[in-house]
């Protein structure tokens, strides 16, 4: 099996934040000039005119903020209006937790008694095959174990969908290919640049568990929230194992070659070929699911690294590529999930993270 292959975001990131915008680019930044002495301009939150490059001047008040002074951190220069945190009036409207509504927007099969006694069958299956894993000191996926609690699973899907309706994102619990992006016949892991692990019958048996287990609507124990530094964010809403499958990161599939000037912050590689023509990414900006928000550590900091509880593994499934987060630790109830972006890369800019 190849050496184990662990991803990040796309690294065409950096370049945007570092560069300096076109006059004919430049948005909330500068469109204040005419009547704004930007010289003058110091960031509300360091008290430093420095960067100006990434200095936001608020619509409304015309008050500077550096981009990473803010919390959370602003990734790339809004393309319309912007008004800083003291001018934003945009409450979050929690979606409402009503079991029907839930089951329509996550589009949950309502099935039968015997399916469902099927599913727990599969668990049980499982459950019995992991303790023989163990035994034998192999290092096998787990597949997520949901609460028990409905009220509670209907909390956390309420909680993801509050998340994607403010962010104005489709739920997607899968790979999407899109008219005019890459077709799914791009997506062929033998292109990968240095061979991509192909995923083992028990690792793929726990996968397909995971992905019957939420079409039943029994989900991973996770919470999004809110954080005032971080946007929204997700923690651990029961105890995880070390190796559980958390979740695949979903999105629009797209070549890097057509995204290389994007101002989304979230893209991810699926297949690294060295070339931005057959080179895929995953782009989570308008279908997607709670993978989007699970944050990324400050790789710089040995505080940061101490944070990371997730890596993120990509697969050959049925000679296709996935993305999966995965547990690398015991992650204990109410913990916050955090990864590494940059994986082997070390190319996504982390130094402002908090």
């Amino acid at each position: 099996m190849a050496a184990e292959q662990t991803m990040g975001r796309s690294n065409r990131l950096r370049k945007r934040i570092q560069t300096p915008r076109r006059q004919d680019q430049q948005s909330s930044c500068f469109k204040h000039c005419t009547r704004v002495d930007t010289n003058n301009i110091v960031c509300e939150e360091c008290g430093l005119g420095n960067s100006e490059n990434e200095m936001l001047l608020c619509d409304k008040c015309d008050r500077g903020y550096h981009m990473y002074c803010l919390r959370p951190i602003v990734a790339r220069v809004p393309a319309g209006s912007w008004f800083c945190p003291n001018c934003k009036a945009d409450p979050i409207k929690e979606f409402p937790l009503v079991q029907t509504k839930i089951i329509d927007f996550f589009r949950i099969q309502r099935s039968s008694q015997a399916a469902h006694a099927s599913l727990l069958e599969s668990r049980k299956r499982k459950k019995r095959s992991t303790s023989l894993i163990v035994s034998k000191k192999k290092r096998r996926l787990l597949p997520f174990i949901p609460s028990n609690d409905q009220a509670r699973r209907l909390q956390q899907m309420g909680s993801l969908a509050t998340a994607l309706t403010t962010s104005g994102v489709e739920f997607s619990d899968k790979l999407t290919y899109m008219p005019g992006m890459a077709p799914r016949s791009a997506n062929r892991p033998a292109l990968e640049k240095g061979g991509m692990q192909i995923m083992s019958r028990e690792d793929k048996a726990s996968l397909e568990l995971c992905q019957a287990m939420c079409k039943a609507g029994e989900w991973p124990p996770l919470l999004v929230v809110f954080d005032s530094c971080e946007g929204f964010t997700v923690e651990a809403d029961g105890c995880i194992k070390d190796l559980t499958i958390i979740t695949e990161y979903v999105g629009d599939v797209d070549y890097l070659k057509n995204r290389e000037k994007d101002e989304g912050d979230s893209m991810m590689t699926l297949l690294s070929t060295g070339n931005p023509s057959t080179t895929l990414v995953v782009c989570p900006d308008k279908r997607s699911n709670v993978a989007r928000f699970i944050n990324g550590i400050n790789n710089h900091t040995p505080e940061g690294r101490k944070k990371q509880n997730l890596k993120c593994v990509r697969y050959d499934v049925d000679g296709q590529a996935r993305v999966l987060l995965v547990a690398i630790r015991d992650i204990a109830k109410g913990e916050r999930l955090y990864y590494d972006y940059n994986g082997y890369e070390q190319e996504y800019p982390t130094h402002h993270f908090v």
